[in-house]
């Protein structure tokens, strides 16, 4: 009788009885030939390949440019006078600049200020608050001062800026040169005493002459005389209307009528007389006689 097997021992016999029967149908198994290698496709590989590379080229010396007057191709710059004439560009950039100020310009510079004040004025002396609409009054006030400051910009176009663009001056001249209508302009319609006081707010030394006004003097005393001015014109204004609401106000408080609003009635009379004596002739005939 055959002695019992340990379960264990008899695992690792069953597994040694399969590891060698793997083995042997492995090794009897016929191995498979290796393929050939076909010399004309090695040749054309080799052929294709690159060949080595050579010394490099030596640089070529560089050669001075033709004439530029024969080749079109090549621009030439050429300058007449003392001062080159501004680029495009140049020029782009300064009408841009003189568009960005020129509302400021335009408001401590010129005859704007007093004009649309005085409209301004004269529309409130009617009782009127929305009409004419301040769109109107300004730009009426903007045409009446390109109107008086025409020969002003005239000059400074003729003597500043034509040369500038010409390139017979550069920009410090041309700045020099404009500043001199514009001074000669402001200078006559400008009191003595407001720029006394300016000078004397500055703790500026006493100008000798009109010539010698710093232009920070000068332009605040500018604008003070004109906003003076234009409210003695105002005053003169409102003092025919006030006159007609007085008369307006006594008639309806002599009938007993207190309840009704003074001005719905002084309005219509307002009105009549302002077109009878033509008052915006009459305005615009003032304002501009007062800058010539």
């Amino acid at each position: 009788m055959i002695a019992a097997v340990p379960r264990g021992r008899a695992f690792l016999l069953l597994l040694a009885v399969l590891t060698m029967l793997a083995a042997g149908l492995v090794t009897a198994a016929p191995a498979h030939a290796a393929p050939a290698v076909d010399a004309v496709a090695v040749a054309d590989v080799v052929s294709a390949l690159p060949a080595a590379p050579g010394d490099p080229t030596p640089p070529t010396d560089p050669t001075a440019p033709d004439d530029p007057a024969g080749d079109p191709g090549l621009v030439s710059v050429h300058i007449d006078g003392d001062q080159a004439k501004p680029s495009g560009s140049i020029t782009v950039l300064l009408a841009i600049t003189v568009l960005s100020v020129a509302p400021a310009l335009l408001l401590m510079m010129t005859s704007f200020t007093k004009i649309f004040v005085v409209l301004g004025l004269t529309r409130n002396a009617l009782g009127l608050t929305t009409v004419p609409p301040n769109q109107v009054l300004a730009g009426l006030a903007l045409f009446l001062s390109l109107f008086i400051m025409g020969p002003v910009l005239t000059e400074v176009n003729e003597i500043a800026l034509q040369p500038y663009l010409a390139g017979t001056i550069d920009f410090g001249g041309a700045f020099e040169l404009a500043q001199a209508p514009l001074r000669e302009f402001m200078m006559g319609v400008t009191r003595e005493d407001d720029i006394a006081l300016m000078t004397r707010i500055s703790e500026n030394p006493n100008p000798a002459d009109a010539e010698s006004v710093p232009l920070l003097t000068l332009i605040p005393a500018f604008m003070l005389s004109e906003l003076r001015a234009a409210f003695i014109i105002g005053f003169v204004i409102f003092v025919p209307f006030l006159v007609i609401d007085l008369v307006v106000s006594s008639a309806l408080m002599s009938m007993g009528m207190m309840m009704l609003p003074p001005v719905m009635i002084s309005l219509p009379f307002k009105l009549l007389l302002f077109v009878l004596v033509d008052g915006w002739a009459l305005i615009i005939t003032s304002l501009v006689g007062t800058y010539t």
